[in-house]
């Protein structure tokens, strides 16, 4: 396989204000393409500064980014993409939780905002390609299609939550601070370089809409308030209880409040939640091994399995790698682990990999547990 070339295009570049998008601007820039820079404004109410490291699109974000294109050289607008992220990212976000799975935000601004929304404007108005920040490759396969993979450096790769990625949304794809091997520092480095005042500006972290990163307050805020619930052992006897099944997400340790200790001692993590009568079960570590999952949903980075096959999996942003048997029937993946996995939450994706090529991903819906099953 090849990296894509790189002919001159007309290239959209997301620039959300921090210090990656811009440098992969000024990157696509230097490169020859023709290159405007857009910034999403994603907040009906944008505040006017962030808090430190946490939030985005606020004033102070739009004008960074301006400041960098003006820098780079390059055209520059504001799109109010509000209306749109509320209701795709947004609201599913708090529906999710509702129906007691946890989902990830970042994967669903990629499919529905950054290369639905976005692209699709993009592409009416004649760009070739949208540019992001992302680490990530797109390369040309054998077979001509465009492909997802890693980025070269595993530390800062982010091709889990651009595994929703179709093989047409690929085809408009630039990732230009994939392919090389430089650290963070060194993008810093190479920002102050190129002038850009965004080179030592905290990197925004957590959920971009809760910039205060309170979860449990900002979901209780948007279901009615906190509704009182009992938290369950395994058989079922009430040994607390929490402010809303919501506020917790599979594998949970901590904010439990549970008043006194387990009887073997050891400490006792969320196994299931059930939202419709309010309850949190609880249990040993062990039981949160899982063996197998069915996931819904799939979107692929190109052509669908056909058949089983043999894969790596990776299901939280900054997870590793398993490996995995995985087959496709009547649009539900059914996953099973070489090795049981914890952790593993019904709404979380599970992103199928051949190596370092992404094969797609899917929303899981329901868990197998070491002896004993469980639905999501």
């Amino acid at each position: 396989m090849t990296q894509t070339p790189q002919r001159p295009l007309r290239v959209l570049a997301a620039m959300s204000g921090g210090v990656d998008s811009a440098v992969a601007a000024a990157r696509a820039a230097e490169a020859g393409h023709d290159v405007t820079g857009v910034h999403l404004a994603l907040s009906a109410n944008p505040q006017s500064f962030r808090t430190g490291a946490r939030g985005c699109c606020t004033i102070e974000d739009s004008r960074d980014a301006r400041r960098a294109a003006d820098v780079i050289g390059i055209p520059f607008y504001v799109w109010d993409l509000a209306e749109r992220f509320r209701e795709d990212v947004v609201e599913d976000f708090v529906a999710e939780y509702e129906a007691g799975r946890t989902p990830n935000p970042c994967l669903r601004c990629n499919e529905k905002i950054k290369f639905a929304a976005l692209l699709d404007k993009a592409l009416a108005l004649g760009f070739d390609a949208v540019c992001t920040g992302h680490y990530a490759t797109v390369v040309t396969g054998a077979d001509g299609n465009r492909e997802l993979h890693r980025a070269s450096d595993m530390a800062k790769d982010q091709s889990y939550v651009l595994g929703v990625l179709d093989e047409r949304q690929l085809a408009h794809a630039m990732f230009p601070l994939g392919d090389t091997l430089t650290t963070k520092d060194e993008i810093r480095a190479e920002a102050e370089r190129r002038g850009l005042a965004v080179a030592k500006k905290p990197d925004s972290h957590d959920i971009c809409f809760i910039a205060d990163g309170d979860t449990q307050g900002f979901l209780a805020d948007r279901l009615g308030g906190r509704a009182e619930g009992d938290i369950l052992d395994e058989s079922g006897t009430k040994v607390g209880t929490h402010e809303g099944a919501f506020g917790f997400t599979i594998g949970q340790r901590k904010g439990l409040r549970i008043g006194h200790p387990a009887p073997d001692g050891k400490p006792r993590y969320v196994l299931d939640i059930s939202p419709v009568n309010n309850t949190v079960t609880v249990g040993p570590a062990e039981a949160l091994d899982v063996t197998a999952l069915t996931a819904i949903k799939p979107r692929w980075c190109g052509t669908p399995p056909s058949g089983p096959g043999t894969y790596t999996a990776q299901l939280r942003a900054h997870g590793g790698e398993t490996e995995v048997t995985a087959e496709l029937t009547d649009a539900t993946l059914h996953v099973a682990f070489a090795e049981p996995v914890r952790g593993v939450a019904p709404g979380q994706a599970v992103v199928l990999y051949d190596g370092s090529r992404v094969v797609g991903s899917a929303t899981i819906a329901t868990t197998v547990r070491r002896e004993r099953a469980a639905a999501g």
